[in-house]
């Protein structure tokens, strides 16, 4: 299966994601929202190309973002993960549940981490 992405975002894991809102709100200027589907809640925000950023409170995951998280718009991450790992692609985070849907995460030749999401009502294989 060949993936070609259409839509990115960029994801930050951050340590105190109400002092992230204040910063990028009142500081940046950038307007994010609260999202929920994570505790205790996200945020996303498009800046005017269309490119999104989300954040997310987490321990442990610090200094591994920003990460560019590319969207599955059509179904497939299964099929997807599989075929990237055929191709010698080092998985880092195999597909597993996200907020509102699925994840994996995998690394460039260089090592830099990208991720993949698609939404909870698309079918993980299309095979």
């Amino acid at each position: 299966m060949t993936f070609r992405p259409r839509r990115a975002s960029i994801v930050f894991y951050v340590a105190d994601i109400a002092r992230t809102e204040r910063f990028y709100n009142e500081t940046l200027g950038l307007t994010l929202e609260r999202q929920e589907g994570a505790e205790p809640f996200w945020l996303s925000g498009k800046l005017e190309d269309g490119l999104e950023m989300v954040f997310f409170e987490m321990e442990g995951k610090r200094g591994d973002t920003p990460a560019v998280v590319f969207e599955v718009s059509d179904g497939g991450i299964d099929d997807i993960v599989e075929s990237l790992a055929a191709k010698g692609v080092t998985i880092v985070t195999p597909v597993s549940e996200a907020p509102g849907g699925w994840s994996a995460d995998f690394l460039d030749p260089d090592g830099f981490g990208l991720g993949l999401w698609q939404a909870e009502n698309k079918p993980r294989s299309l095979k």
